[in-house]
């Protein structure tokens, strides 16, 4: 009889700790097929289906909205803003493009180009700092389908500017055949100036009226200094170069001659000192003498004069490889290649490094410490002083080529550590000593892919793997969870991957002044934390969206203390939610579905599981 009490106390136990759940929090019913699912920065899950677009918000009952008048929509036509709660629908042809802005958290749709009497675009611009939507294109045949910009408020939706960019309409003279768009148009706190393959045009945002013109034409993209008097117009050739013109606030060609810049222009600085360039060559489109002919396929580094437009290096740094950090500091320039390399040069031309410092390939992390630049590649790690490019450490630390790099800074131990896929290396951050803390092997040869600190102890993590190391990197635990077959399966990442990936291609957008300028930080912080900043910058925008984004953003995630795993259960496919201090078990959620898709919103506490062709359903977590 005490057996039996004994079992009984056992299999309460182990229920009690690892809940099964098979039945949904929430279902939703779209009555076709999904094609396409996407979870927002803001929680909204996005669903693009064959009745139209559809999106679900956290813990609702039914779907926050419907829009049926797209019909089929496709995974292509979808344009997500990162940081913002817009996406933008594009669909229909040349002739009849038919562009739509919506507010996922509203619900509401805040833009649609046939509605606001547009037949063709050519030019469609979010600037989230201004949260304003600039457009060029062809009105309707009411209006004799003339070009035209107009500009709108993305907070209320309404239309602050349109002017017409036809000249028979008597607001623009020019001769000869009709404009038309070029590029990106640049708006300013008081005005919007947009480039054609005539002319370039300013106009006042209040009156409407024409400012000036300037006889520059086919700039694709333009960028202005913090006075908002000077402008800088980047023509982007067709094979593959730029010419940069120098324009003022007037309409005024400040440069004698534009200047003539090998490839394209990818990092645009505007300083005290002059102006910071960085332009990618690329010959991968030739071949044979027009190949050998050709530019090397790498990064070239420039700095020109403001007011001439002239080079003010005599000899500018070699790269022999794309730039892939670049950072401006008080005394020069700082910039790592992607082949491998750093090297500083001042900003009067002088190189500060006594040589460029040779390091291995993909230089994963390269940030500020107090002791000096920390980088991080695929087979070596080093401080050096960022003065004069030499060892803080005796020597750079040197690891068999990882599977994959994780790292993480101990503070309590004051010393950073680097998982390379098969041990944990130690490295003292004043001293420079390492050691190698653990030795590790994950199952299906797998490699962490995130590593955090958890009250002292370390975590490792990957698809089917979880292990905790205490400080000394003994093993506390290791949990490992067979994933149901590789083919067509749609693993969940870990919070620091996916983290890390969605940091990296949003700073790369904003970089390249898709959305506007975004601040940002080449302090060592941790992903979390440079997003908190990116976020920061839309804190001060007056709308109700952003507000309930920066809420979230500042919640702590549901997931923090928890990891799930995909694999086989009892009865079928599904997720089992892991503690990660002590690698228990604290829930199973069904799913059956041999290669089920879904999606985990991890600050929400929620997953979304595609349970047939027309339904979802969400299980609380």
């Amino acid at each position: 009889m005490k057996k039996i009490y004994f079992l009984l106390f056992v299999l309460f136990s182990i229920n009690a700790q690892s809940q099964v759940v098979e039945k949904p929090s929430y279902e939703y019913d779209f009555g076709g097929k999904i094609n396409f699912m996407h979870l927002t920065d803001a929680g909204v899950l996005i669903l693009a289906t064959n009745n139209g677009l559809s999106g679900i918000s956290p813990d609702a009952k039914q779907p926050h909205f419907n829009f049926a008048e797209y019909g089929k929509v496709k995974e292509e036509e979808l344009e997500f803003v990162p940081l913002s709660p817009y996406v933008i629908v594009n669909q229909g042809g040349l002739l009849n493009s038919k562009k739509t802005v919506i507010d996922f958290i509203s619900g509401k749709m805040i833009f649609a180009s046939e509605e606001n009497g547009w037949k063709t675009i050519a030019q469609f611009h979010i600037d989230l700092y201004k949260n304003k939507l600039t457009v060029v294109g062809n009105r309707s045949a009411k209006e004799k389908g003339a070009l035209a910009v107009g500009v709108y408020d993305l907070g209320t939706g309404k239309q602050s500017f349109l002017n017409s960019l036809d000249p028979s309409a008597g607001k623009v003279t020019v001769g000869g055949a009709l404009p038309l768009s070029s590029g990106k148009p640049l708006l300013t706190s008081k005005t919007i100036i947009v480039p054609t393959t005539k002319k370039l045009w300013a106009f006042d945002l209040n009156s409407g009226n024409k400012l000036w013109e300037a006889n520059v034409d086919d700039l694709t993209w333009m960028s202005t200094d913090d006075s908002e008097k000077e402008i800088y117009g980047f023509e982007e050739k067709q094979n593959g170069d730029t010419r940069i013109h120098k324009i003022s606030s007037n309409g005024e060609l400040l440069w004698a001659q534009e200047r003539k810049i090998k490839g394209k222009v990818t990092r645009f600085e505007i300083l005290p000192q002059g102006i910071a360039i960085v332009s990618d060559v690329d010959n991968s489109g030739k071949s044979g003498l027009a190949k050998l002919a050709a530019s090397a396929a790498e990064s070239k580094i420039g700095f020109l004069s403001a007011s001439t437009g002239e080079d003010l290096w005599e000899k500018a740094p070699k790269t022999k490889g794309y730039v892939q950090h670049f950072y401006i500091m008080k005394d020069g320039i700082l910039f790592g290649i992607e082949s491998g390399g750093i090297n500083k040069i001042a900003y009067d031309g002088t190189p500060l490094f006594k040589k460029p410092l040779s390091t291995g390939e993909n230089i994963q992390i390269m940030a500020s410490t107090p002791n000096g630049i920390i980088y991080i590649t695929d087979t070596d790690a080093n401080i050096i002083d960022d003065k004069t490019g030499e060892s803080i450490w005796k020597s750079p630390i040197k690891y068999k080529k990882a599977k994959a790099v994780a790292s993480a800074y101990d503070p309590a131990k004051k010393r950073y550590l680097i998982s390379t896929g098969e041990e944990i290396i130690a490295i003292d951050e004043n001293s420079g000593n390492t050691s190698v803390l653990s030795k590790y092997e994950f199952k299906e040869k797998e490699a962490p892919t995130g590593m955090s600190i958890r009250n002292g102890n370390i975590l490792l993590s990957s698809s089917q793997n979880l292990m905790l190391l205490d400080e000394n990197g003994k093993q506390k635990f290791h949990e490992y969870y067979k994933s149901p077959g590789q083919s067509g399966i749609i693993k969940i990442l870990s919070g620091t991957l996916a983290v890390a990936s969605f940091a990296m291609s949003t700073a790369a957008a904003y970089q390249g002044g898709m959305y506007g300028r975004v601040p940002g930080t080449n302090q060592l912080n941790s992903f979390g934390e440079q997003m908190k900043i990116q976020q920061e910058g839309f804190a001060e925008i007056a709308n109700a969206s952003f507000q309930v984004m920066n809420k979230r953003f500042k919640a702590t995630s549901a997931t923090e203390n928890a990891q799930f795993i995909l694999t086989s259960l009892d009865s079928g496919v599904g997720l089992v939610r892991l503690n990660k201090d002590n690698g228990k078990v604290e829930k199973e959620i069904l799913l059956k579905d041999k290669k089920p898709e879904y999606k985990v919103d991890e600050r929400g506490g929620i997953i979304y599981y595609k349970s047939s062709d027309n339904k979802i359903a969400a299980f609380k977590i």
